[in-house]
């Protein structure tokens, strides 16, 4: 580190963790309590599940996201089509199990940029070297793109069949179980990292390429509820809360959208997956979650070898949940805190990049949105400069981490150049007086960079 940043106390914008004075100790410590203090709760929540997880916790989950979501639904949400999952990253493991197998399943397709802490669990799962990225611009997801892909690959799988190869799986044939021909990863609404909505529009022809091509979409839908307006208030009057979903989820539309998975023809799993947790809106260690989709799907994903050896993911974490979720404590919770806290911290770091980034050309995504939301904000720096030399510069400078757009690419992915000049920033885990000296330092060192020998700003003269 140089003696510029020495001094200076470190500030890190890279980490996508909850700030500690946000986790609600108080609420999780009440639910325990009455959990463990009843045997009607206490004793199951010790004991092995059953295989789609704690009964009551499927009821309360579905309850609570018939509410957020019901601008969007023509019949509530049941718990037959939710099932318990260890969290996210847990279930991606699980869905790929059941649902997609090494010989038949073709490709993984991701959003680019990408959740990069994925791309090892889909390699653990034979993946490795099948990971395909497809970009997105500021409507979300590239649906002709990722179409034509679909289709050579369509013609290519046929001129093998023609050839006189055969079809073949290494999994064992069940009714509960499909291998889909292909995977799409995607994260639709404040996405981790690029922090775009996907549209509605585009959410609906996602959802009719996957079943024209037989894809099964998964989608991380943890960003939801942590949504406020981009307007900033004057003075300390907080922004009102935002108690429904701005749009349908993926999974959502699969229930209905022309006939929905159960229509004439399709075989009852759908083609969408929705992977929820309670780490962005409660906690990360409870390591507790749910899967939404048909239940057909739902019941195949409770087979999974791992969870029905296990009895239930997160039996006795189900127990507290179930009760936050019920005495209203995680709605109050999300509602009061952490809608109002992200949204000072997302208003503080805006306006540093309003000041001190944007005069140096430094641009964002969607930058027109009524609703916005998530942990993350993604830059785009001035040429020439590039991520990594930012990033670099900026550690031993002005002790500060960011994430470089490189981070982000899909393992293996062609395309990582594309990222070279992008960088996430997160503003969740820092003090919130924190956020806006991060930004200012960052400023710094782009514009050091800028102003150095051969940059264009520097024989502009500015």
């Amino acid at each position: 580190m140089s003696k510029q940043g020495l001094g200076k106390p470190p500030i890190n914008l890279l980490k996508g963790w909850p700030n500690a004075s946000l986790l609600p100790v108080a609420q999780i410590k009440t639910a325990s309590a009455s959990a463990l203090s009843n045997a009607d709760v206490s004793i199951p929540g010790l004991l092995y599940g059953p295989d789609p997880g704690y009964q009551p916790l499927r009821e309360s989950i579905a309850t609570w996201l018939s509410r957020f979501y019901e601008r969007h639904l023509k019949a509530p949400i049941y718990a037959e089509r939710i099932c318990i999952t260890g969290g996210a990253s847990q279930n991606l493991a699980c869905i790929l199990q059941v649902f997609s197998d090494p010989m038949y399943t073709r490709y993984v397709w991701m959003v680019s940029p990408t959740y990069f802490r994925v791309c090892p669990i889909f390699e653990d799962n034979a993946f490795a070297g099948r990971l395909r990225s497809v970009p997105e611009d500021d409507e979300g997801i590239d649906v002709e793109f990722l179409r034509q892909r679909l289709h050579e690959e369509e013609q290519a799988i046929a001129a093998e069949l023609d050839a006189g190869a055969r079809d073949r799986t290494l999994k064992g044939s069940q009714d509960w179980r499909k291998a889909y021909r292909h995977i799409i990863y995607a994260v639709p609404t404040f996405s981790n990292p690029s922090s775009r909505t996907m549209t509605l529009q585009r959410r609906q022809q996602l959802v009719h390429v996957a079943r024209e091509y037989d894809a099964l979409i998964i989608t991380d839908d943890v960003y939801d509820q942590l949504q406020w307006s981009a307007k900033q208030r004057i003075g300390d009057d907080p922004s009102p809360s935002l108690q429904h979903a701005l749009l349908p989820r993926l999974v959502d539309i699969d229930r209905w959208f022309q006939g929905g998975a159960e229509r004439h023809g399709a075989d009852g799993f759908g083609n969408v997956v929705s992977n929820g947790s309670f780490s962005k809106i409660a906690a990360p260690g409870v390591r507790c979650g749910w899967a939404e989709g048909s239940e057909l799907l739902i019941w195949g994903l409770s087979k999974s070898g791992s969870s029905a050896s296990g009895g239930a993911p997160s039996q006795m974490t189900s127990t507290f949940m179930t009760q936050m979720l019920d005495s209203g404590e995680l709605e109050k919770h999300i509602y009061t805190t952490l809608q109002p806290a992200y949204a000072r911290r997302y208003h503080d770091m805006m306006s540093a990049i309003n000041r001190y980034l944007l005069p140096l050309d430094v641009s964002l995504p969607q930058s027109n949105r009524d609703v916005v939301g998530g942990y993350f904000l993604w830059l785009s720096l001035p040429q020439p400069l590039t991520a990594e030399a930012v990033a670099q510069r900026a550690k031993t400078e002005e002790n500060l981490i960011i994430g470089q757009g490189s981070l982000f690419a899909v393992y293996g992915d062609e395309r990582k150049k594309d990222l070279e000049r992008q960088i996430r920033v997160c503003f969740s885990w820092e003090a919130e007086g924190n956020l806006g000296e991060g930004i200012q330092r960052l400023a710094s060192v782009i514009r050091r960079m800028l102003r150095e020998p051969n940059s264009p700003f520097d024989m502009a003269g500015s």
